[in-house]
């Protein structure tokens, strides 16, 4: 079923219905072909959706009625905040889709001392509309309750500071002295409370070429929990991919 994104407080719930414009309109229409009696979903942005039916289709506007009214419930136990160091080429676009359809709720693009790709003010503007409207596409084609913010990119420093906030910040690499993370969640799952609040989880991945010594030594002082992904290296770009899929099989199934 076809799913959209809107705001709250552009519906009509109290009258039973949902009035859809602009590109969202035109997709429905024009795109979609999508005619009067059939049938789609609407998201809140706050993990509410409803199951609607078209009403009436003009060029400008789009009316649903709502037949029904339900919590979402894609979303993790866990809100999982992704630090991707910079990869070249478009490797950037494939990590924001999978990790949107893996659960991650914000995606941060960092400046790690070993990335190739460099990019300025304009140019990051450009990239973070790109890979957000990745991210909005993807929330879609996945049934999640609300689209994961992609932000614009920050340092590795800055990145630290935000992670030493979170409830387990796990700061990926393939040195010595690290854990499994099979070892971390064992020992998070009894610590981290799920019934309050949901937590927090920072997970940290480097580019093509890894992290530098200082920067590892950056994550430690800062109080970061190392971690390895097994036996084998693996691309940044399958990284956050097998750490997401990993976060779901402790906690949420």
């Amino acid at each position: 079923m076809a799913r959209f994104f809107l705001p709250r407080a552009s519906m009509r719930t109290e009258e039973g219905l949902i009035p859809i414009t602009g590109d969202d309109a035109h997709h429905i229409a024009y795109s979609l072909r999508m005619a009067v009696g059939d049938t789609l979903t609407v998201c809140d942005m706050q993990k509410t959706e409803y199951l609607c039916t078209i009403l009436s289709i003009r060029p400008d506007e789009v009316m649903l009625r709502i037949d029904e009214t339900r919590d979402n419930d894609t979303e993790l136990p866990v809100r999982v905040h992704l630090y991707q160091s910079l990869p070249k080429g478009d490797k950037m676009e494939y990590i924001v889709q999978k990790a949107v359809e893996l659960g991650a709720a914000s995606i941060t693009p960092v400046a790690s001392s070993r990335c190739i790709v460099k990019l300025d003010e304009k140019n990051a503007e450009k990239k973070v509309a790109r890979w957000q409207k990745i991210a909005a596409e993807a929330a879609k084609q996945c049934g999640r309750g609300y689209i994961p913010e992609v932000r614009m990119p920050v340092t590795f420093a800055g990145a630290i500071r935000e992670g030493q906030q979170s409830d387990l910040p796990l700061f990926c690499y393939e040195g010595d002295d690290t854990v499994s993370l099979k070892t971390v969640f064992a020992q998070s799952k009894e610590t981290l409370d799920t019934t309050e609040r949901i937590p927090e989880i920072a997970v940290y991945i480097g580019p093509e070429g890894g992290y530098d010594t200082a920067e590892v030594a950056q994550a430690q002082n800062a109080g970061m929990t190392a971690v390895n992904l097994g036996k084998r290296i693996l691309r940044c770009e399958t990284a956050s991919g097998f750490v997401l899929a990993c976060i779901t099989y402790a906690f949420e199934l």
